[in-house]
């Protein structure tokens, strides 16, 4: 219906412009059979010798139809002669003026109507294009729901292939069982759970988890992003809820699937303007649909975000979402298993070893991993290779984390070796550092703003804990300082760089940590200083206070400044004894660019080195 309404719109407009431009040019005056066209001069000439009879001017006297004594007609282009119609009556020759002619009723009628029909019709198109050309009343869709529904088993994704997060998949396990078999549930009073939040980092995989729950129960899928709620005119969000709502309950029992529900479900009442804003209107609306006066049986809200202290109370409370489900980084198992997923349709050579690229990437998410596979794709093809391996996938590796390299960047033999005893520093004092994280791989090709890189490989035991000993925070300032006291001993204290910027942020950052976040200073003890501070408008507090005085202040001041010169002083002790080493090391830079954990590890054996000493 919609399509036919839309294909005679069009067919009126093709005859109303047919009408105006047909009636312009058939009551257009028709020109006369003129044969030839005289020049003036010919013209005056023939009246004078007595060869014209007749003479019709136009209305405006711009042009004249001639007549001659035989019968010939011409046309002339006129000049403006104040004597022309003097020289006329002295020849006898029959003047007419033609009569002006008025433009038909149908050429008026369409000349008045075709623009004001035209500009409302181009205006009708717009705006069902820009409602995304539903059908209807556009006026009356403009508060509908954008959810997009799946039913069909074929776009259906199921726990097989979500890798890597198999606790989630356990949390949701029964939520399947709830819509497969809600009746088990319910003969013993249990009720099910209508809201279950993801709290993950971004790229982790909650989006496919939630497609995987409506996948495994064969349900109806609703999906929409937080962020469609919202418009500029206040009222349509809250319709919007309540229309998405209305097509849940027809497809019950469903998924609901909420992307970046903190684009909505801020916490009210936040920053200066008050309160009663859309956004606030809209989230009323969904806290009322979620736990309100009318029950949803049969219909689970699914949401994800990586903000969940941006959320409103009202929206966390049980009954709202019963459960929050965490979706980390994967570990290493998980990793490894995501590996193989996204390596189903890559052609690997068979030395590739996706157990050592799943070690190699602690701390990456599902997201990142697919990419990193996808990059080392790239670069075999860009290579004409026809399997990718293990140099693809390390290359890959490094690319994701610190950019593409720039081999093509002209460096001079100076900056060269500075940029080798900065990286050699850094990895000195990393491998001569007790229970410190092992060197993987020193390179002095600038990558992205880096002039070179030294990688370390985390251990997964720390990162997948969040548990730093206080040993081990002393010696990541210490290796973060070592290529700024390299730079010293080596070039001097006037010659020391800027490329130690990031550096000495990260101890800055690292040291006041330790003072006020980790108790993990003498003279304060073990106490917490200083609140978080929340941003504008989330709901916290616009500005802060600091809650210790300053006497406080300028002693976390100078305890930063201690933990700061201790590092230093035990990167400098490292480098001092060692300085033989450090030689050699910023050698095998120079000449080869990069030097991966083996060629250091042999450098440390046939070397008398000198480990660093705990504090």
């Amino acid at each position: 219906m919609n399509k036919r309404w839309r294909n005679v719109g069009i067919y009126v407009l093709l005859v109303v412009s047919v009408i105006f431009v047909g009636t312009a040019f058939l009551d257009k005056p028709t020109a006369s059979n003129a044969s030839r066209l005289l020049r003036y001069s010919d013209f005056i000439e023939a009246v004078e010798e007595n060869q014209i009879s007749r003479v019709l001017l136009s209305p405006d006297q711009g042009t004249a139809q001639i007549v001659e004594n035989d019968g010939q007609r011409s046309e002339v282009n006129l000049a403006p002669d104040q004597d022309l119609l003097k020289l006329l009556s002295e020849h006898d020759v029959d003047i007419a003026v033609q009569p002006t002619r008025q433009p038909s009723p149908w050429q008026q009628a369409a000349s008045s109507l075709f623009f004001p029909i035209l500009l409302l019709g181009g205006l009708f198109f717009l705006f069902r294009r820009a409602q995304g050309g539903s059908g209807g009343n556009p006026a009356m869709n403009f508060g509908k729901s954008k959810a997009r529904l799946q039913m069909e088993p074929s776009t259906q994704v199921t726990f097989g292939d979500v890798a890597g997060i198999e606790g989630a998949k356990l949390e949701l396990t029964e939520v399947v069982d709830f819509l497969k078999s809600p009746d088990r549930f319910t003969a013993v009073g249990a009720k099910i759970p209508k809201g279950v939040l993801l709290v993950g980092p971004p790229g982790t995989g909650k989006t496919l988890l939630a497609k995987a729950v409506a996948g495994e129960a064969d349900v109806p899928f609703f999906s929409i992003s937080g962020s469609e709620f919202v418009e500029m005119f206040v009222g349509v969000g809250a319709s919007r809820v309540r229309d998405l709502f209305e097509q849940a309950k027809k497809n019950s029992p469903c998924i609901v699937f909420i992307d970046e529900i903190d684009a909505v479900g801020r916490q009210r009442g936040a920053g200066l303007g008050g309160g009663n804003d859309e956004r606030e209107q809209t989230l009323n609306q969904l806290l009322t649909e979620m736990d309100g006066f009318e029950s949803n049986t049969g219909i689970i809200i699914v949401a994800a975000t990586n903000r969940p202290d941006v959320l409103d109370a009202a929206l966390m409370r049980p009954g709202r979402f019963d459960r929050q489900v965490v979706v980390d980084r994967p570990d290493y198992l998980g990793r490894l298993q995501i590996l193989k997923v996204h390596a189903r349709d890559k052609t690997l050579s068979k030395d590739v070893d996706l157990d050592k690229v799943a070690r190699r990437t602690p701390g990456f998410t599902g997201a990142d991993l697919a990419n990193l596979l996808n990059e080392a794709a790239i670069l075999a093809a860009r290579r004409e290779l026809t399997e990718v391996s293990n140099d693809e996938i390390s290359d890959a590796i490094e690319r994701v984390m610190a950019g593409p390299e720039k081999k093509d960047r002209v460096i001079s033999d100076r900056r060269k070796r500075l940029v080798a005893y900065h990286e050699a520093g850094h990895a000195l004092v990393g491998a001569l550092m007790p229970d410190y994280d092992p060197v993987q791989k020193i390179s002095i090709i600038p990558r992205g703003q880096a002039g070179g890189l030294t990688f370390f490989t985390p251990s997964e035991e720390r990162m997948e804990s969040g548990l730093y000993s206080r040993s081990y925070l002393q010696n990541q300032m210490a290796v973060a300082l070592g290529g700024r006291v390299a730079e010293e001993i080596v070039y001097g204290e006037d010659e020391v760089t800027t490329g130690a910027s990031n550096d000495l942020q990260q101890v800055a950052q690292v040291a006041r940590q330790m003072i006020t976040r980790f108790g993990m200073s003498d003279k304060l003890g073990p106490v917490a200083l200083g609140r978080s501070q929340g941003g504008m408008f989330l709901g916290r507090d616009i500005a802060a206070e600091r809650d210790f005085s300053e006497d406080t202040a300028a002693t976390i001041d100078a305890e930063v400044s201690e933990l700061v010169e201790i590092a230093y002083s035990r990167a400098t002790k490292v480098l001092t004894d060692n300085r033989s080493i450090l030689d050699e090391l910023a050698e095998m830079l120079v000449e080869q660019e990069t030097v991966d954990s083996e060629g250091l590890q042999e450098l440390l054996i046939r070397r008398d080195v000198k480990v660093a000493e705990y504090v």
